[in-house]
């Protein structure tokens, strides 16, 4: 098995980041699942209210949503005192209290086309969690969504916003999901972000470049299968002079923002600008087939459980945590390095 060893030798398969660095654990139908972020300052007002609005944000609820609707209260268990950050690391768990483990008995020997249960089978063995994905699981986002907001606190004036801008290859989102619903099936989207008041020189050339960064943590989220940067793949069919971002002040302000906000992998002042594209749901209700592992032989089944029709309506929020959560690590690499 190769290890993935951060500094000083230690194991780092569930963490990302340097000076921001979170680690996540839990599984889908397990207790809980939670976050541990390491690095933050201390002497930051910190409560459990600042985590509502984005936690509702990612909730299930609206049409084509999954009916699973769990808690989500955050319990900080170590970090803050006295309402402040103290330095330490900041723990944040959820506790799953909605799960119905027994939709997933037949995933034991059947794995669901489109989701990791096979991989995860082969990697581990068979000792791997089933239930609901179990770590694989866009449950875990949850743990996310609460990083990044711990994120926020320290990036401000920087602001992220993002916005699902199509759904199955349509800006009438609703009327997609509609048919999607009607056809026990599902559809993927288009998500875009953006973010203002971004400082000239975070980010570093080739390895650790804004682009290679935000990418590393944003194809954690579940679903996600392509991300573009400015003008992204539409570059491929432009010309220099038209692509080419015409520096109009010393501040760098741009007349054209192409390249997304990055010049050499790092943040030129202009607003960053990227898309992604999510995948259609895996778990859709019609009949499907797949291996049954245990008969080796190719069987018919339908998928139990609950699941969203378009799990892109919930993708915007995380997509924004993810993008705090890079930045705050170069906003602290940049401090360190003062």
């Amino acid at each position: 098995m190769v290890l993935d060893l951060c500094s000083e030798g230690t194991i780092c398969m569930n963490q990302f980041g340097q000076f921001f660095r979170i680690t996540i654990y839990g599984e889908s139908h397990g207790n809980a699942i939670g976050i541990v972020v390491d690095g933050f300052p201390a002497g930051i007002f910190i409560d459990v209210s600042d985590f509502s609005e984005d936690i509702q944000r990612r909730k299930p609820g609206g049409i084509g949503t999954t009916n699973r609707v769990e808690e989500d209260v955050p319990i900080l268990l170590s970090g803050i005192f006295l309402g402040k950050s103290t330095g330490a690391p900041i723990h944040i768990q959820f506790q799953n209290k909605q799960a119905r483990s027994g939709d997933y008995e037949q995933q034991v020997n059947i794995p669901r086309p489109g989701h990791a249960d096979f991989v995860a089978y082969k990697k581990y063995k068979g000792s791997n969690d089933y239930r609901g994905g179990g770590h694989f699981s866009g449950r875990l986002t949850l743990a996310l969504v609460a990083a990044g907001v711990l994120a926020k606190k320290l990036i401000q004036p920087i602001l992220i916003h993002a916005t699902l801008l199509e759904a199955g290859g349509s800006r009438d989102i609703e009327a997609q999901i509609d048919r999607a619903l009607e056809n026990q099936n599902s559809i993927g989207g288009l998500v875009e972000c953006r973010i203002l008041n971004v400082p000239i020189g975070l980010g570093e050339p080739f390895f650790d470049s804004v682009e290679s960064k935000l990418s590393h943590l944003i194809f954690s989220i579940p679903a996600i299968k392509g991300i573009e940067f400015g003008s992204g793949f539409q570059a491929a069919s432009m010309r220099g002079s038209d692509h080419n971002d015409q520096i109009l002040k010393a501040d760098g302000t741009t007349l054209t923002n192409h390249a997304g906000g990055i010049n050499g992998g790092i943040s030129n002042g202009n607003e960053i600008i990227f898309r992604v594209a999510v995948k259609p749901t895996s778990s859709i209700g019609s009949m499907q087939e797949s291996i049954n592992l245990k008969e080796e032989q190719v069987v018919k089944f339908q998928i139990k459980g609950r699941h969203d029709a378009c799990i892109a309506l919930r993708v915007p929020v995380i997509l924004e945590a993810c993008a705090a959560i890079v930045l705050a690590d170069f906003v602290l690499q940049n401090k360190a390095s003062i």
